[in-house]
């Protein structure tokens, strides 16, 4: 079976609340992670790599995310979150616990072009989760880097 490889990404607004910033972020992921069947393969920098075994599973855990995002947002506004999250599934070279190829090359292109607030996914996960209570909505073929042809990008209706 294939992985789901999930790129999330929060940029830090100062040194100060950085920290604040990355215990609830952690605390936010980490939770949708236990609850979705996801695993956590590394830290990138200002993000987390996950995977999961269900495309499915992989945009419920987003979802999950940006709502508890947007909870800890209205109760603590003086450190607004502003998370972005790109899903691509696929089959990625697994070596020594963590994760490379294509597949995850796409993921970090994808989490990229999305903005705060936002889920994009590639259109293989939006075809693999047709029939399950998403929305989706077109944001066009986009160009990535590393890639010949423009890939097109769906973001998912999550509010």
């Amino acid at each position: 079976m294939g992985n789901l490889t999930k790129s999330i990404e929060h940029p830090f607004n100062n040194l100060l609340s950085s920290s604040l910033v990355e215990g609830t972020v952690n605390r936010i992921v980490r939770a949708a992670l236990t609850t979705y069947q996801g695993r956590e393969v590394k830290h990138t920098g200002d993000g987390i790599m996950a995977s999961f075994n269900n495309p499915a599973n992989g945009v419920a855990a987003a979802i999950y995310i940006q709502q508890k995002t947007a909870e800890s947002n209205s109760t603590s506004p003086d450190v607004p979150l502003g998370i972005k999250i790109g899903i691509n599934a696929g089959e990625p070279i697994i070596e020594d616990d963590d994760l490379f190829g294509t597949t995850v090359q796409l993921s970090a292109r994808i989490v990229d072009k999305a903005s705060d607030k936002e889920i994009f996914v590639s259109e293989i996960v939006k075809g693999i989760c047709l029939g399950k209570d998403f929305s989706f909505e077109s944001r066009g073929a986009r160009e990535m880097k590393g890639f010949k042809e423009p890939i097109t990008l769906y973001e998912v209706i999550w509010q």
